[in-house]
């Protein structure tokens, strides 16, 4: 499984053959958009966690190229399925066997709504094994209990975890979170896009390293292979 940044939640996801995009806010990151170019994404599926414009924003336009299937929960599925688009609806607990692995959307304690106020379901995260790895994908959330219950079903070889406090998890309560899923390697998000969220790269590092656990900040457009 090769994993590629593109800032604030976004992530590539290349399992096997198959293009997994992430909660695309490209064109609207300062720190993005002058080095991704959207049109370049590929994608067979894209999955949002919530309806925030920092987690949708770039979903309609790279769909409408790659013909991607958006995986969401029914509320945001309905939104994009309105707009003509492919969609597959799921809600909290449910899992399903993509052709890339399955798929288990799960809690996040959060707040969902497009730009224009329209409802946006509930937010969630997604837990999805692979044939060979498992990663869990936190989208925005406060740490919450429910993640102790994804190590009961799932051994999972990489976090996907919110570091940038204000709206979501900061870095102490990420560390915890890194304990309730049984999971030592974390990849940070969520982090500098805004002023609110803005962080100390090397204190985060040190103290997830002072707990024995190795916090990931990659670059826009940095990759990683488990």
């Amino acid at each position: 499984m090769k994993i590629t940044f593109y800032g604030q939640n976004c992530l590539g996801l290349k399992i096997e053959e198959i293009d997994v995009l992430v909660d695309p806010f490209i064109t609207g990151n300062d720190l993005s958009k002058d080095k991704i170019n959207i049109k370049d994404l590929k994608a067979d599926y894209i999955l949002l966690t919530h309806a925030h414009q920092d987690h949708t924003l770039d979903a309609e336009e790279i769909a409408e190229n790659t013909g991607a299937v958006i995986v969401a929960n029914f509320e945001i599925a309905n939104h994009y399925e309105e707009k003509g688009l492919e969609v597959h609806p799921m809600n909290h607990g449910g899992s399903w066997d993509f052709e890339f692995g399955n798929v288990k959307y799960v809690n996040a304690i959060h707040t969902s709504s497009f730009p224009d106020g329209k409802y946006g379901g509930q937010p969630g995260g997604f837990v999805i094994e692979g044939e060979h790895k498992n990663i869990y994908i936190a989208g925005d959330t406060a740490l919450t209990m429910d993640m102790k219950l994804i190590p009961m079903t799932t051994k999972l070889d990489l976090a996907v975890l919110p570091v940038g406090d204000n709206f979501t998890m900061g870095v102490n309560d990420a560390i915890v979170a890194s304990d309730f899923v049984e999971c030592d390697k974390i990849l940070g998000c969520h982090y500098d896009t805004f002023g609110y969220i803005e962080i100390d790269h090397e204190e985060a590092k040190k103290k997830f390293y002072e707990k024995g656990k190795d916090l990931m900040l990659l670059d826009i457009g940095e990759s990683i292979e488990l």
